[in-house]
């Protein structure tokens, strides 16, 4: 009995520290940009947003319409960020499969700039393809052939936050949320809690 379940505890352990935590900056140099644009992730990588100086976001949109936010996507919401800001905010989306999940920044003009970012974009759908579609996105972030702006706003943030994508699983401290290949959740609580009861057991 003890050793089963310490079998089981050991296995979620190596499970958990197998996955990669992929680490994007948002803005970085006051770039209208994540850095890197794109990254290919396998279920369970945590992807990572940290935000630079200035005022973004991460919100997820599909490959159709680029400058729009998917209905029930992650969205981090604005993280205004001062210039000489020692603590900033971070936004966690978990994957949960292999397809692709794409996001956008909403803050105004952005987007139709090409500040879009892609989970595992595929051959047929390419980070190219989906930030020419961005830049010629018009005002109300609907393909065309004009670029402007989509969405403006302010917002207060800091630590981290987490929000729920098809594609990914944005990590959060309270709620649990989920949308495809992305979803939110507070993950490593219910693993603490796992260990010690396992621990308890076998002491």
């Amino acid at each position: 009995m003890h050793f089963s379940l310490a079998s089981v505890v050991l296995a979620t352990l190596a499970s958990t520290v197998s996955a990669a935590n992929i680490q994007v900056q948002v803005g970085a140099s006051g770039a209208l940009a994540y850095t890197p644009s794109s990254v290919n992730a396998s279920a369970g990588d945590t992807v990572t947003f940290v935000f630079s100086p200035k005022n973004h976001t991460v919100t997820q949109s599909t490959f159709a319409a680029p400058c729009q936010p998917m209905s029930g996507g992650a969205d981090s919401s604005f993280q205004p960020v001062a210039a000489n800001a020692s603590n900033v905010p971070s936004f966690s989306i978990t994957v949960n499969n292999t397809q692709p999940a794409w996001f956008f920044c909403r803050q105004t003009g952005h987007c139709e700039q090409g500040m879009v970012f892609a989970i595992n974009p595929t051959a047929n759908k390419t980070f190219e393809a989906f930030q020419a579609a961005a830049k010629a996105s018009s005002a109300d972030g609907t393909p065309s052939n004009s670029t402007n702006s989509t969405g403006s706003g302010s917002g207060s943030g800091s630590g981290s936050s987490s929000g729920s994508a098809s594609g990914s699983t944005p990590s959060s401290t309270s709620t649990s949320k989920s949308s495809g290949a992305v979803a939110v959740g507070a993950r490593l609580g219910g693993l603490l809690a796992v260990v010690g009861f396992a621990a308890g057991i076998l002491l």
